[in-house]
């Protein structure tokens, strides 16, 4: 064999072996773990491959996109929104999101940032416009999952989740805040004075209890006398009947002997003088005492 057709020969081969090592380097992809792969054929989608080793068609397939599957933030955002009652309000928000079907991202949408940016503005702005100012402050949480879950629904045919979508923060011009302290102050002093007045009705209320109660309790004691006197009267009316006039004198000379006596106890009496119908009377009740004993 002539040196010419030898080095020809191993050329031939050298080129095979060449040609072998770039097919399968052109034929083997390696993923890693945080991307994946869109593969075109022609100008056409072929395939998407996951992390790890895959195969493709050399010469035939090319890789010609490299998305992250890693979640993402979008730049905090601020935009205007109206209430229901007209409050001019600026809404904060922060949106997290990862790509889960790249072969949708890359056909569909131009720019993910911006595309869920804006979609995220317009549903803010919408469901802040059904509410009114004091509902958008208390029900924050409630706002917050409203807007989650809209947002996940617009971009789901983009291929890609929303992770989180977060209401930071809700302001007010100057203006409106100022307006809003009046009214804050304005509704501590109503609630001042109405929890004065209470006061005042209550005390009123008490006072007129106790003084029912007290009448109450006086027309009691005076209804227990006057059943008291009753009973006595007709006590003495029974005797009377019984005894005759001896117990009628009995009792009218018990009452002056009971007169004389709490004239005798007051204060600075030494001397009594007694009239003679008294002394009859001592002695017709000494003497009606000593019979009825």
């Amino acid at each position: 064999m002539q040196p010419e057709q030898f080095l020809g020969g191993n050329a031939v081969y050298l080129a095979i072996a060449v040609f072998v090592i770039l097919c399968i380097f052109l034929g083997v992809r390696i993923v890693p773990q945080s991307e994946k792969h869109v593969v075109e054929r022609f100008g056409r989608l072929r395939a998407v491959l996951g992390p790890g080793i895959n195969f493709v068609v050399p010469f035939l397939d090319r890789v010609r996109h490299k998305i992250s599957i890693l979640e993402r933030q979008l730049p905090t955002a601020q935009q205007d929104a109206i209430t229901t009652d007209n409050v001019l309000v600026k809404v904060e928000t922060s949106v997290f999101y990862r790509i889960t079907e790249p072969e949708k991202t890359v056909y569909r949408i131009k720019d993910v940032d911006a595309a869920i940016a804006t979609t995220v503005a317009g549903i803010v702005r919408s469901e802040i416009g059904k509410m009114e100012l004091d509902q958008v402050q208390s029900n924050r949480n409630e706002l917050t999952a409203n807007i989650r879950e809209h947002v996940r629904d617009m971009v789901e045919a983009w291929g890609i989740e929303v992770t989180r979508a977060e209401i930071l923060d809700v302001s007010l011009d100057e203006a409106t805040r100022h307006a809003m302290l009046q009214q804050l102050n304005a509704e501590r002093a109503r609630r001042a004075q109405v929890t004065e007045a209470e006061g005042k009705k209550r005390s009123v209320e008490l006072n007129a209890d106790a003084e029912l109660y007290a009448a109450e309790q006086e027309a009691k004691a005076r209804r227990v006398l006057a059943d008291a006197e009753a009973y006595a009267t007709s006590t003495i009316a029974a005797a009377i009947k019984e005894n005759g006039i001896e117990a009628a004198q009995y009792q009218v000379a018990l009452k002056q002997v009971e007169a004389l006596t709490a004239v005798g106890q007051g204060a600075g009496k030494q001397t009594i003088i007694v009239p003679a119908q008294a002394l009859d009377a001592f002695g017709d009740a000494f003497k009606m005492l000593k019979g009825r004993g």
